[in-house]
């Protein structure tokens, strides 16, 4: 819009402090006439000022502006607890009524700009608004208006812009909201005893709020349990760990009637449960070049307590020595394996024989270990197909494979390479060993042993062979527990390098570490893991084949049924989007699992009402005022008015835009009002007036 402005302007032909100089010469020459009373004095000081006017050189002034329209900036919140209910749908319709009255309002651009979910940064509404500003010049600035529920976690100290913030909430003031609060829970636990979490539940928005809530703890899925919980003071949990591995515990807080949103009151907690130090008894049977090679292999590890004895001196062997002159200690029998077996985690027996040491119901006893959880690994030689072996006795009833029938030499003497066969390229205690065979057409190439046991198997996985496919090392699970049985005591010969050696610490160490249930090592196994809002299912197992269907149930009880795709060593997998936050539950038909879903956005569900108390102090500094839009189809906006700059932004009904008048001049014309011909003859006659005058 073009505008003509007229206007008074001086163009002095000397210097400000010049003519002010000029002007007191001027009063004080006057002073003497003054003081005479001359006649002509009025005249000499009209003189005086039509000199100094002439000199301060008057123009009239004509400018031609172009006003620039106002611009007014509209922030429409998009983070996720503006998606909450009907908020949404207010926020949009809000929108589209201000962009259509303010289109009606005369020299006024209004631009929209909306606040993008930020992950777990919460709703940074003044970071999108002045990305805004930064194209927008300041002078023009009418007015900003918020479309938020004031949940705003980017607030800065100083308002950044001058002009009018106005702030339009959804829904109506005195929402009330129920949060469950993790206050600490840790991240490890160790297997077989308790973690403690600390948590509150807060009712927010309801003055002087107490009494209790129920909480529902849940943990893998098993039924929960009940708990009642003071509102508003932090509340102890203690969750056992029971085994090793991710531990999911979810925990929920009953509904408060009326309250915004359920979404802020559950909470999901991942405690991964590890072992403490390992108890491992290892028994050798008698002293022989690969003892040494247990020892050292189960001292190497930091997280292992060993207790080791070996049997130097069996009954058969009395040589009449007195026993006051022997350096052997009785062994032990009552105490390790009545009073203290189930303290370890592990036993091994290597190349033991029974020869009377242990009576019948402490060998029923390693065995009741082993049914009820326990862990046994066996490396047995020569003695395992004698009348001493272990098969014979109340132990062999859980062992995986025994002597063949019919007696006869058990030894299988010669050379050969242990070959891991199909199911132990599958097996996670055999899979990709440095060394092994590629396949059963193809020899390994780590070193060879020279001697095996002939056994029949009765179970179990054979994961290694010896000579002629005969079983070398079987895996097998009974009861709740899990044994091993390596059915050579040659194995010493990797470690010592012989014919190239091999990954014998590698080996045994998996093989251990499977006895004890650690997680990685599962072979049939069912996992899944959230990554960046995705979740990830991983299958695992011996059985060939192709893999099942999964069935994925989502935290708000949708189920799904997913397809793996089959992979390299017995893994399966399957991925799909996981956006709910929550407990997810996966499962192939025979194993569950479950994974926890944490909020995207911890600080964004801490507080879902519509509240404008962060905003305060900005609108107090602007001006501004908050309005709510109500919670009809339509919302209850306030009229929109344009204000001069000082003026009140907001009345009762109505909130202000400043009326700048920006504008950029595009011409200018002067006219001298004194010119120099005009000017001269005027002080000329007026010099002349006074001297006539003065001279009657």
């Amino acid at each position: 819009m073009t505008q003509a402005l007229a206007g008074i302007d001086l163009a002095p032909v000397l210097p400000l402090w010049l003519l002010g100089a000029l002007a007191a010469v001027a009063a004080l020459s006057l002073v003497p006439a003054l003081w005479r009373r001359a006649r002509g004095t009025p005249l000499r000081a009209l003189a005086f000022a039509l000199i100094l006017l002439a000199l301060a050189n008057p123009r009239l002034v004509e400018e031609t502006r172009e006003t620039r329209p106002d611009i007014a900036l509209l922030v429409v919140d998009r983070s996720d607890s503006a998606r909450i209910g009907d908020r949404a749908k207010q926020l949009e319709a809000a929108r589209a009524a201000i962009e259509a009255r303010a289109g009606k309002l005369p020299e006024l651009e209004l631009r929209t700009v909306e606040v993008p979910e930020a992950g777990n940064q919460g709703t940074r509404l003044f970071t999108a608004m002045e990305r805004a500003l930064a194209e927008i010049p300041r002078p023009r600035l009418a007015g900003v208006i918020a479309l938020s529920d004031g949940q705003v976690h980017d607030v800065p100290a100083a308002s950044p812009v001058e002009a009018p913030f106005h702030l339009l909430l959804p829904g109506k003031p005195g929402e009330v909201d129920r949060r469950l609060r993790i206050i600490e829970a840790p991240g490890f636990g160790i297997v077989g005893r308790a973690v403690e979490l600390r948590v509150a539940v807060d009712d927010l928005g309801v003055p002087n709020a107490g009494g209790a809530a129920r909480l529902s703890i849940r943990r893998d899925g098993q039924p929960p349990r009940i708990e009642s919980v003071p509102v508003g003071r932090e509340h102890r949990i203690e969750v056992p760990i029971e085994r090793g591995g991710p531990t999911v515990i979810e925990l929920a807080a009953e509904a408060r009637p009326g309250e915004v949103s359920e979404l802020n009151n559950r909470a999901v907690v991942t405690v991964t449960g590890v072992r403490d130090r390992l108890r491992v008894l290892l028994v050798s049977g008698e002293p022989h070049a690969g003892e040494r090679t247990w020892r050292r292999l189960l001292k190497a590890d930091p997280g292992v307590d060993l207790v080791h004895f070996t049997i130097l001196r069996p009954p058969e062997k009395d040589d009449l020595t007195p026993l006051n002159e022997l350096a052997l200690i009785a062994f032990p029998v009552r105490e390790l394996f009545q009073v203290k077996l189930r303290e370890f985690d592990l036993v091994v027996f290597d190349r033991f024989a029974n020869r009377g040491i242990l009576p019948p119901a402490y060998l029923r006893n390693i065995a009741d270990y082993v049914r009820g959880g326990g862990a046994l690994l066996m490396s047995v030689g020569p003695e395992f197909a004698g009348p001493v072996s272990l098969a014979s006795t109340p132990l062999g009833a859980v062992l995986p494979a025994r002597p063949p029938q019919g007696g006869g030499n058990g030894a299988a003497e010669g050379a050969f390479r242990p070959m891991v066969t199909a199911l132990g390229a599958r097996h996670p205690v055999t899979e990709g060993l440095t060394g092994a065979n590629p396949d059963e057409q193809h020899e390994a190439s780590w070193g060879r042993w020279y001697r095996s046991m002939r056994a029949d198997t009765r179970g179990g996985t054979t994961v290694m062979e010896a000579a002629g496919g005969a079983p070398l090392m079987v895996l097998d699970r009974v009861g709740e527990g899990r044994v091993a049985l390596l059915l050579s005591d040659h194995i010493w010969l990797w470690s010592r390098g012989h014919d190239g050696g091999g990954p014998q610490a590698e080996l045994l160490r998996r093989a251990a570490h499977w006895l004890m249930r650690e997680p990685e090592l599962e072979e049939e196994d069912l996992t899944a893991r959230i990554e960046a809002g995705r979740l990830r299912v991983l299958r695992r197992s011996v059985e060939a084949g192709p893999p099942p269907e999964v069935t994925i149930t989502a935290p708000d009880g949708s189920a799904r049924r997913m397809p793996l795709q089959a992979g390299a060593g017995g893994r399966a997998t399957a991925e799909m989007p996981a956006e709910q936050p929550g407990v997810w539950q996966v499962t192939d038909g025979k194993r569950t699992t479950f994974v926890a879903a944490a909020n995207t956005n911890p600080l964004e569900i801490a507080d879902l009402r519509a509240d404008g108390a962060r905003l305060a102090p900005i609108l107090a500094a602007t001006g501004g005022g908050q309005r709510w839009l109500g919670t009809g189809a339509e919302p209850a906006l306030p009229e929109l008015r344009r204000v001069a700059p000082g003026r009140d932004a907001q009345g009762a009904n109505w909130i202000g835009l400043r009326r700048n008048g920006d504008h950029t001049v595009t011409g200018i014309a002067a006219l001298p009002l004194l010119p120099p011909w005009l000017a001269l003859p005027l002080i000329l006659g007026v010099a002349v007036l006074a001297w006539r005058r003065e001279g009657r």
